[in-house]
């Protein structure tokens, strides 16, 4: 295997339980493999844990067993800091609800990760602006997310989510608030960016029309990812 085919994103046997009234085990023995260019989209019943199973991959919820390699590096095993310092490095997000910043204007929202991560302002901004035109909002880089359309505002969270050059973008739900139109752009946009930037794509959604655009489809089905392989 060349080491373009190398795995980005790795998990291997990812347990995870919420005890108590309504708890239970969400994820069993979850285990995938991404490379750079690939796209998998998770499907499954709404509260079968595919948000979890994301921000497990995230580092954002701690697993009860199982490991998380990006890039070759321990997730899990890192400290809070460090983990911030992978996902920064390593990881885009994409979330249903954009989570802009309302104060910034689109062209700083997208270049957050790169003056989170010590980059210049100036070449920050720079990126950010390629990003905005790469997705279509180069005339829109001076409004703030209000100003936006639902879609735009997600394609600004594309933008923002590739700011830093991620191997891999997780997008949990990234079109369960738009209508069909507006989500297929978006979709569009992900995997066109993704495609050109050799990032991983792991798209979770109950949307099947969207799913079925993906390179492979896997679903969360008892706390087990079936078809990842």
């Amino acid at each position: 295997m060349n080491d373009k085919d190398a795995p980005v994103l790795v998990a291997t046997g990812i347990a995870k339980s919420y005890p108590g009234a309504g708890g239970g085990e969400v994820l069993a023995d979850v285990n995938l493999s991404l490379s750079g260019g690939d796209s998998l989209a998770i499907t499954g019943a709404s509260g079968c844990g595919k948000s979890t199973l994301l921000h497990v991959l995230g580092g954002l919820i701690r697993p009860d067993r199982g490991q998380v390699l990006l890039s070759g590096n321990d997730l899990l095993a890192a400290s809070a800091s460090g983990q911030g310092r992978l996902r920064n490095r390593y990881l885009g997000f994409v979330y249903q609800f954009h989570h802009l910043l309302g104060e910034f204007s689109s062209l700083e929202n997208v270049a957050m990760p790169l003056f989170i991560g010590g980059v210049a302002k100036a070449e920050a901004l720079e990126r950010a602006a390629v990003l905005l035109a790469q997705v279509g909002l180069a005339d829109h880089s001076g409004k703030p997310p209000a100003a936006l359309s639902g879609g735009q505002r997600q394609r600004v969270a594309i933008a923002r989510a590739l700011a830093a050059s991620p191997v891999c973008i997780l997008a949990d739900e990234p079109t369960g608030n738009l209508d069909r139109k507006t989500a297929s752009a978006v979709v569009d946009t992900l995997l066109e960016q993704c495609a050109s930037n050799r990032c991983a794509l792991l798209l979770a959604t109950h949307d099947s029309e969207q799913a079925g655009r993906l390179a492979g489809i896997a679903q969360l089905r008892d706390g087990v990812l079936e078809g990842a392989d």
